[in-house]
C-alpha cells in the first residue's frame, strides 16, 4: 500500500499550494485582515517546507522543528503588530480599507 506521507514531494506540493494561496490572497484581498491571513498562509508554507526537509534530508531531526517554532514565533509577533496597526488606522481614519487610507500624514 502506498502512503503519500512517505514522499517528500507530497509535502512540497502542499507547501507550494499554501504559498500560492498566500500570494494570491495578498494581491486579491482589499482589507488588512485578509492580507494578514494571507501572510500567515505564506509562513505556514515555509514552516511545512522546513519540517519536510527535516524529516527526509536532515541528519539532525531537531533543526527543522526549531526553525518551525521560530517561524511560529515570528507569525505570532507579526499578527500582534499588524492587529495593533489596524486598530491605530481604524482609530484615526474610521476604516480598515487600504484603498481609503491614502493619506498617512493626517
Amino acid at each position: 500500500m502506498i502512503f503519500l506521507s512517505d514522499h517528500l514531494e507530497t509535502y512540497l506540493v502542499i507547501a507550494v499550494l499554501l504559498l500560492l494561496l498566500g500570494v494570491y490572497g495578498m494581491v486579491r484581498h482589499k482589507t488588512f485582515i485578509g492580507m494578514l491571513i494571507s501572510s500567515e498562509f505564506i509562513l505556514a508554507g515555509a514552516s511545512i517546507n522546513f519540517m519536510a526537509f527535516n524529516r527526509f534530508l536532515a541528519p539532525n531531526p531537531a533543526v527543522g522543528q526549531i526553525f518551525a517554532l521560530f517561524i511560529m514565533g515570528i507569525a505570532a509577533a507579526e499578527a500582534a503588530i499588524v492587529v495593533s496597526l489596524i486598530l491605530m488606522v481604524y482609530h484615526r481614519f474610521r476604516t480598515v480599507d487600504p484603498a481609503q487610507v491614502h493619506d498617512l500624514q493626517h
